[in-house]
């Protein structure tokens, strides 16, 4: 796979994006639960917020490598508060 740049942070990116696939499939097979309403009156599961996470996070750090430019730790502190935002009340 040569054409593809495998670095260090793209390995663990892929590979913490798998262990959560494989941890929602486990909780929900494991736990199954009902969906339910939050503040965009939809009806999500756990496997709804992680997706909308996933995806407000990626744009939370495009957004953040355009403004304010490559300080990305700091970014990440914002995606786990968004994070737990998302999954407490939507």
């Amino acid at each position: 796979m040569d054409w593809m740049a495998w670095t260090g942070p793209t390995a663990i990116f892929f590979a913490v994006i798998a262990t959560l696939l494989i941890i929602f499939t486990v909780l929900a097979i494991k736990f199954p639960e009902t969906p339910r309403t939050g503040i965009l009156r939809i009806e999500t599961t756990r496997g709804d917020r992680l997706f909308i996470t996933l995806l407000g996070s990626a744009f939370i750090n495009l957004a953040w490598l355009g403004i304010i430019g490559t300080a990305q730790p700091w970014a990440l502190a914002v995606c786990l508060i968004y994070a737990a935002a998302v999954f407490r009340w939507v």
